[in-house]
């Protein structure tokens, strides 16, 4: 399975925006989006992992999960569903949080002062002739010292999400 690796850099000075075009069809990269185990499976940037991760995919339900560093620090993330229409969109708020699924502060990780406690997540969903294009946006501020970091940190994450897709196509789940 192949990927058109063509990340188009159309960020904004207020988000992040990435699109790529999958080499699946549009049920199964949104399932990629929307079910735990596969989630678990290529949630994390290189050389990270994804040891936790709950969906309750509704509108008004959480996607709770836990990233575990390289070097073993765990960092805790939370979204909340804002809309959802299957398979077309997905946006959700993203905040840090702790095991326990309560919202902290992006200090409580190292972050800088300056990045937003909660931010937008919307990705889309686009088929054509088997191949899903998906369009993430991300609403992270430039002057935001973390930005270029987790622009690079989706750009790998969507690596490993086409390398999954890869294994389902394969029959190697």
């Amino acid at each position: 399975m192949s990927t058109d690796r063509g990340d188009t850099p159309a960020s904004t000075h207020q988000e992040i925006v990435i699109t790529r075009v999958l080499d699946a069809p549009r049920r199964l990269v949104f399932d990629a989006w929307t079910q735990p185990e596969i989630l678990k499976r290529w949630w994390a940037p290189e050389g990270c992992t994804t040891p936790f991760c709950t969906v309750d995919l509704r509108v008004g339900g959480s996607f709770h999960f836990c990233m575990r560093l390289p070097d073993g620090q765990e960092v805790w993330g939370l979204g909340t569903f804002r809309e959802i229409v299957e398979p077309e969109l997905i946006r959700y708020t993203d905040q840090f949080a702790d095991a326990e699924g309560n919202p902290v502060s992006p200090t409580h990780y190292g972050l800088s002062a300056e990045h937003p406690a909660e931010t937008m997540v919307t990705v889309t969903f686009r088929e054509h002739d088997g191949r899903t294009t998906i369009t993430l946006r991300h609403a992270i501020p430039e002057p935001v010292l973390e930005r270029g970091p987790t622009e690079r940190g989706w750009i790998e994450m969507l690596d490993h999400l086409a390398q999954t897709l890869a294994a389902y196509a394969g029959g190697t789940r």
